[in-house]
């Protein structure tokens, strides 16, 4: 029997009430005979849009993606053409999809306000905006910032009531240690009620992440680095870590990697090659890196095997009621530097999988609240998926073995188990109950209990 190791250490029971839970680490799983856990990569879509006005050029970078209601809003560096500032430039879509950049009137270049720019001068260099979703921000300061605008190493807040016109909150700098050149990541983390920040330093000269916490966005602690375990130190350019909109207590990351020795094209005036690899963590500093792959490569294209590229935007939206959309910048000093979109099936980075001469995956001890098992996974027309509960010994609890379940097949965002055509599993709310599950060419991506 093949054993994984929980992401933490441990084997005491989870308590996971009613949250959604996804399969991207071993976090939930106590052992698996036959399954293991796969990484799904993002499939490449359209390209979102070219950063081709005058203002913008072929180092445009450090894109944030955000949805707020029915608007899709990025935020992105514009740089690189001759002559030009760096200035901070604003598109927004009504489907993630099809992308305008509006003529917002606030700052002149080129002799004129007709231009997409919503922030100039000190900090555009990596302005990386978020929506506050915390419930006691004031309503002028609904969206925040944080960029490296005061003196070298450091980082300056801003704010804004609507995310177009903004204004630093502070002079002074809010936190002073470590190298701010490249994307830093904050935002409301609402699973622990406090502000959170992830941004690169340089460990034993190697590029890693720092992070810090803040219950006020001015005054934070210590940075501290996140702990990879025992993984190979590899170079994080940026990080994109971000909780994740339907299970906020998980954090994603999309590092970009990067491996400063390599040169694909000759011609090319700068070294370095760059992918983008998929970390999560339960504790927002130990990060699981049970994918050690590319979570998306450059690919065949050729302008992609060149330095800083496959630059993954800090943020995740959902973009229809089965899709979630991430975008990463291609083409990097390239005069075609654009955004491309990429898409997962929902809770879709990773999945237990089994092939067609089947396998199980036996989860810790669970204690959870609510009466239905829903779970969102898919099959081949041969394959299968069947549960089992089970307590906490290992043993089958008698009308949820996995003779009274069913064979489940098709491939659905959510099913609700059952068992003798019984869903109810109310009875079992609050004991230590885990979940043994039989796939068969199959992926289980996620489970719930709901009410």
């Amino acid at each position: 029997m093949q054993r994984v190791t929980a992401a933490n250490g441990e084997k005491g029971a989870v308590e996971i009430s009613d949250r959604l839970q996804l399969f991207v680490d071993s976090y939930l799983i106590d052992r698996t005979v036959g399954a293991e856990l796969r990484l799904h990569s993002p499939v490449p879509r359209e390209v979102s849009f070219p950063f081709d006005l005058p203002w913008e050029g072929p180092v445009s970078y450090y894109v944030t993606v955000a949805k707020e209601g029915d608007l899709y809003r990025a935020y992105y560096r514009g740089a690189g053409n001759p002559g030009m500032p760096e200035v901070t430039c604003y598109a927004e879509s009504r489907d993630g999809i099809a992308w305008t950049k509006p003529k917002l009137g606030l700052f002149e270049i080129q002799g004129s306000r007709a231009n997409n720019i919503v922030w100039m001068g000190r900090g555009c260099h990596n302005f990386t905006p978020f929506l506050d979703t915390n419930p006691a921000a004031l309503p002028e300061h609904r969206w925040k910032a944080l960029a490296s605008a005061g003196p070298r190493d450091s980082l300056v807040p801003f704010v804004s009531a609507d995310g177009i016109r903004w204004r630093m909150l502070r002079q002074e700098p809010v936190l002073t240690q470590g190298a701010f050149d490249s994307q830093n990541i904050a935002f409301w983390d609402s699973a622990r009620g406090r502000y959170a920040a992830y941004f690169r330093g340089f460990h034993l000269g190697v590029r890693a992440v720092l992070t810090a916490t803040s219950e006020d966005f001015i005054h934070w602690t210590e940075p501290q680095w996140i702990d990879l375990g025992e993984t190979p130190p590899e170079h994080f350019y940026t990080n994109a870590t971000t909780p994740y909109f339907r299970a906020p207590d998980l954090l994603l990351a999309f590092p970009k990697r990067f491996v400063p020795e390599r040169q694909w094209d000759a011609g090319h005036g700068e070294t370095g090659l760059s992918d983008a690899v998929f970390l999560t963590s339960r504790d927002r500093i130990h990060f699981d890196r049970t994918f050690m792959e590319a979570f998306i490569r450059p690919g065949h294209d050729p302008r992609n095997w060149t330095d800083r590229n496959i630059g993954v935007a800090f943020g995740v939206v959902p973009t229809s009621p089965g899709e979630i959309s991430l975008y990463y910048v291609e083409h990097y000093r390239h005069p075609t530097c654009r955004l491309r979109r990429a898409t997962l099936r929902v809770d879709g980075f990773a999945s237990v999988r089994a092939g067609y001469a089947a396998g199980e995956v036996l989860t810790r001890p669970l204690l959870f609240s609510g009466g239905q098992l829903a779970i969102n996974y898919a099959t081949s027309a041969a394959g299968s998926v069947r549960v089992e509960l089970q307590d906490e010994a290992g043993r089958a609890i008698p009308g949820f073995t996995m003779r009274e379940c069913p064979e489940i097949y098709g491939d659905e965002l959510e099913r609700l188990v059952r068992w003798n055509g019984a869903s109810d599993v109310s009875t079992l709310a609050g004991r230590k109950v885990r979940l043994r599950v039989r796939l068969k060419d199959a992926d289980l991506y996620a489970f719930r209990f709901v009410a």
